[in-house]
């Protein structure tokens, strides 16, 4: 009888290290050329896998070129945002198993966030339903950090690394002229705060910008930003604020949502944008001071110059993780991270597994305790729990030209 053969895909939005991940699947899986035929990829995950888009990671990545995926931020195989049907009598069901029959499909990889895990739960389910001997296994991404049992998630440690920076880089451009000023900051981050929280990292010292962090996990009161704003010109004329995309006032209104109409995307999300521009507006008419808004936007997750070489590194290890589980009979799970001590209590990592069924469809927040009583700021419990994701530094080669040497799928 013929080896089954592996097949791996990415889905929702990226990060600097889904390819990372991708690395640590299809380098694993090669590396077991006993048990594994071929290595495949689904293109644009299982939309395009359902379209007949597949490549085979020996022809299209050979050799060296490879490892070229632990430094190319973005999804090498492209993504979707395809939401599989609730009912398991839907007849997609059946269809996508016929064709991984045709393929000899043994194991499934899907990387992605929490709708990606829905789609792991609904495939594995529907394995042991009809008797497939397909082990289904999830890989953890988001750079918001909010699936459930998981310490944290690939991606959130290269994108917290890049806000951080950034703040602090704006902080310095903003401390130059001794006039009254607000920038707000605008950070992704729709129910959960995990990114705009790091950017606390940012401080060099107490007291220092930025000034102000607004989470979703509180309510936001406009009157009283206005006053701690006026509150805070007492002692700094630069202030520094930044805020979740996705905060809201006590009715459960995105402040996104007092300037412009939202649309929603596939999965009935409200796509969020704007509360920046709104809060600059708002400053600037309200208090007659130099305001302006800065939206970060997909810059927080697409920087290879900014990829934490922590980050990295855990992305690289889970994908060889979940594969080692998967041979090893595992299914229906999500790999995920359980945070340790050494003997001389520093940060380490090291990979479990988690039922996906308890996983899909839940939110983790920022906790209240990590969260100031005033609401505007986090505490120094979160700051000692994100430290340690943002450390070392990736060298990515250049190529020719003088630019990032990233490798693309023709």
């Amino acid at each position: 009888m013929s080896k089954k053969n592996l097949i791996v895909g990415q889905s929702g939005g990226p990060t600097a290290v889904i390819n990372s991940s991708l690395h640590g699947v299809v380098s694993e899986g090669l590396a077991h050329s006993d048990e594994i035929g071929h290595v495949y990829g689904m293109v644009n995950g299982i939309e395009g896998f359902l379209a007949g888009r597949v490549l085979d990671f020996e022809e299209a990545l050979p050799g060296e070129k490879l490892t070229y995926l632990t430094h190319t931020p973005g999804a090498y195989l492209g993504s979707c945002r395809y939401k599989l049907p609730e009912s398991l009598e839907d007849p997609v069901y059946p269809e996508l198993f016929r064709k991984f029959e045709e393929m000899n499909i043994g194991w499934f990889f899907y990387i992605g966030g929490n709708d990606s895990m829905d789609t792991v739960s609904k495939l594995s389910r529907y394995a042991a339903k009809i008797g497939s001997s397909i082990r289904v296994i999830g890989e953890p991404k988001t750079i918001d950090n909010d699936l459930i049992h998981t310490d944290h998630t690939p991606g959130f440690g290269s994108a917290a690394k890049y806000v951080a920076s950034t703040v602090r880089e704006i902080t310095l451009d903003a401390n130059v002229y001794e006039k009254k000023s607000v920038t707000i900051i605008e950070i992704m981050g729709r129910h959960a705060g995990w990114l705009t929280a790091a950017s606390a990292l940012a401080r060099k010292y107490d007291g220092d910008n930025p000034l102000f962090i607004y989470l979703p996990e509180t309510d936001f009161d406009q009157e009283a930003f206005l006053k701690d704003l006026e509150k805070a010109f007492e002692t700094n004329c630069n202030l520094i604020v930044c805020v979740s995309e996705g905060i809201h006032d006590a009715e459960g209104t995105f402040i996104c949502e007092y300037d412009s109409s939202v649309g929603t995307d596939t999965f009935g999300h409200k796509m969020l944008a704007g509360c920046g521009k709104y809060l600059e507006n708002l400053v600037r008419s309200r208090l007659g001071v130099k305001a302006r808004s800065v939206e970060l936007n997909v810059s927080q997750r697409c920087s290879a110059a900014m990829i934490s070489a922590t980050d990295q590194q855990e992305a690289v290890a889970a994908g060889k993780f979940g594969v080692q589980a998967a041979l090893n009979g595992e299914t229906g799970k999500m790999v995920s991270f359980i945070r340790e001590a050494d003997a001389d209590g520093n940060y380490q990592m090291v990979c479990g597994l988690e039922d996906v069924n308890e996983i899909c469809n839940q939110e983790k927040v920022v906790p209240a305790e990590w969260i100031t009583p005033d609401g505007h700021d986090v505490t120094e419990d979160f700051v000692r729990y994100a430290r340690p994701l943002i450390q070392g530094n990736v060298n990515v080669p250049l190529g020719e030209d003088g630019l990032p040497a990233f490798v693309y799928r023709k």
